[in-house]
């Protein structure tokens, strides 16, 4: 067995891709490289204070890596068919999942939140896991949504809805939000009419209101309107974030040099990584980081266009929002721009799942790549008499 094919950077066969497929491919392990730096330089302190280990989140997150990898694997060689077959199956068991995790004694709970189930050492998220789910299960659903009877579109609008509340109760009204609008995207790509694409917003809109006009945890999320109206508690983590971006200045500190993952700033190898990656590679880092998301985004698009097949259409665009969308989200959060939220920085960001379902996108996201060039059909000559 030649394992340089199981290696996805190593593979020879890479050189056969279709160009958009060898592009995403390597800037996929140029953001893995980059993102396990930057963990390893913000979560030193860190892993030293709380375990006496500085290598801690690192050697936990090589082992989401590896999984990962694993399932990137298997989605950038395996058919779509395959994963399209797989993925009403799992969509139902993670749904399940998702619910368990309120129940005593199964849920692990952490920062107030219930979205855990430790399977032995590795704690399993399945909101995370859920995501290149949802993006295979939407897009086969939107893209033959003029098929559906009546009772099926409201049968899958429903699911779509449980698995939006299932998230929301945790509570992760930042997942839930994204989540709703990949959905949302995903149905506008797919042509879906756009009033029932507005009262679908509406009652998003109603939803996300409501919980946080009834939860004040989530009230007091709004505080980056005002970070310093209460500076030592609500705004403490919004302003040592908006510090370590503004000290970073134009080159950085350095890597390995920040002063805010020195226990001023929490949660910075998590919700809070970008910070650290500016603080220490400055405006022309995180500059240099924009510009690989808008190339990822670019090449997305230009795979979704190419495409002829509606489902791996909607597969590509789906892709793309958890990837590059989820990553803009981060970065807003980081920067005071948006309510701050746990949503992690893809392939950035400590979270074995997090990693997991992220290399996984990615996968899904080359696979179809893959796939369209494939697809080109070559017209046959008429044989001449």
């Amino acid at each position: 067995m030649n394992l340089r094919r199981v290696i996805p950077f190593l593979d020879p066969s890479i050189e056969q891709w279709a160009t958009e497929a060898r592009v995403l491919n390597w800037l996929t392990f140029i953001w893995l490289f980059l993102g396990l730096t930057v963990l390893y330089s913000a979560s030193y302190h860190a892993g030293l204070v709380r375990s006496e280990d500085g290598l801690f989140y690192i050697k936990r997150q090589l082992i989401g890596v590896l999984f990962g990898l694993v399932g990137f694997t298997l989605a950038v060689r395996m058919p779509l068919k395959r994963f399209l077959m797989a993925a009403k199956i799992l969509f139902f068991i993670l749904l399940g999942l998702i619910f368990i995790t309120r129940l005593p004694g199964i849920g692990t709970s952490a920062n107030g939140a219930t979205r855990w189930i430790q399977i032995g050492p590795f704690p399993l998220q399945p909101t995370e896991i859920m995501k290149p789910i949802l993006v295979l299960q939407s897009a086969q659903i939107f893209a033959r949504w003029t098929r559906l009877t009546l009772q099926e579109k409201m049968l899958w609008l429903g699911l779509f809805a449980l698995t939006l509340l299932g998230i929301l109760i945790q509570p992760n009204l930042s997942t839930a939000a994204l989540c709703g609008i990949t959905l949302w995207l995903v149905a506008l790509a797919a042509g879906l009419p756009y009033f029932q694409l507005g009262g679908t917003a509406l009652a998003g809109i109603l939803v996300a209101v409501t919980s946080v006009s009834i939860s004040a945890y989530q009230r007091r999320r709004l505080v980056f309107l005002n970070p310093w109206a209460d500076p030592m508690q609500d705004g403490y983590q919004l302003i040592q974030s908006l510090l370590a971006v503004g000290s970073g200045g134009l080159w950085g500190a350095g890597f390995g040099r920040s002063q805010q993952k020195l226990s001023y700033l929490p949660e910075q190898h998590t919700d809070f990584i970008f910070s650290i990656f500016s603080e220490e590679f400055g405006l022309v880092g995180s500059i240099f980081l924009i510009l690989m998301l808008m190339l990822y985004s670019f090449l997305a698009l230009k795979v979704a266009l190419k495409t002829p097949h509606p489902v791996y259409r909607l597969i590509a665009i789906g892709a793309m929002i958890f990837m590059v969308g989820q990553s803009f989200l981060h970065i807003g959060v980081a920067v005071g721009v948006l309510p701050t939220t746990g949503l992690p920085l893809p392939l950035f960001s400590y979270g074995s799942n997090s990693m997991i379902a992220s290399l996984v996108i990615s996968g899904l996201l080359i696979r179809v790549a893959r796939e369209s060039e494939e697809s080109n059909v070559v017209p046959l000559l008429r044989n001449a008499r």
